[in-house]
């Protein structure tokens, strides 16, 4: 089964590019402009086993918003469509992920529904080029636009870390909820379909 996706979005803000493969290796090729979130985008793909390419020409000149944004939208928009049909999918999943001081949490559900609850903040405004802020609105977008049930918590002492905790989260429990179960060969849901 081939589990990968093109997806492209052209707006007066940003031009992205995302490929994106459920079933790959942890290889990522990123330039978005900023430093911190090229890091954050191979980090996941890293974590998540997942194969990963993003383009982004973004105006930076004004601020990173649209650009963190857009990427999330087209990362989401790739997600759902390489799932399909989501058959066989185990759906459901949770990791904690441990930085130093820091500890984060993601749940999610592959579920068609989008939902986003955050708990938490960030210890500085910035890193790296990217506003601190911007990691939970980047959470949010991709929830919405791949349907998500996504609930995402962080505590620690260091902007940096509790960021790269995050994306790591969310990166192991969306590769364990898109894992294929073997022992299921239709949807996971009693509606039989997501």
């Amino acid at each position: 089964m081939d589990r990968m996706a093109a997806v492209t979005r052209e707006t007066s803000e940003t031009d992205v590019e995302v490929v994106f493969d459920v079933d790959g290796d942890g290889d990522a090729t990123v330039d978005t402009g900023i430093g911190f979130f090229d890091h954050m985008l191979e980090s996941f793909a890293t974590h998540g086993l997942f194969d990963l390419t993003v383009n982004c020409d973004g105006d930076l000149a004004v601020d990173d918003h649209h650009t963190v944004e857009d990427v999330a939208i087209t990362l989401g928009e790739a997600v759902d469509e390489a799932l399909g049909d989501k058959r066989a999918i185990s759906r459901f999943a949770d990791r904690r992920v441990p930085m130093d001081g820091t500890q984060a949490t993601v749940v999610v559900d592959v579920s068609g529904r989008p939902y986003f609850a955050f708990d938490g903040g960030f210890s500085q405004d910035a890193v790296g080029g990217m506003t601190s802020h911007m990691a939970r609105h980047f959470l949010r977008s991709l929830a919405t636009n791949a349907g998500l049930t996504l609930h995402a918590s962080v505590d620690g002492d260091n902007a940096h870390h509790e960021i790269e905790a995050l994306f790591k989260a969310l990166a192991r429990s969306l590769d364990d909820a898109t894992r294929i179960d073997e022992r299921r060969s239709d949807t996971p849901s009693t509606k039989g379909e997501l």
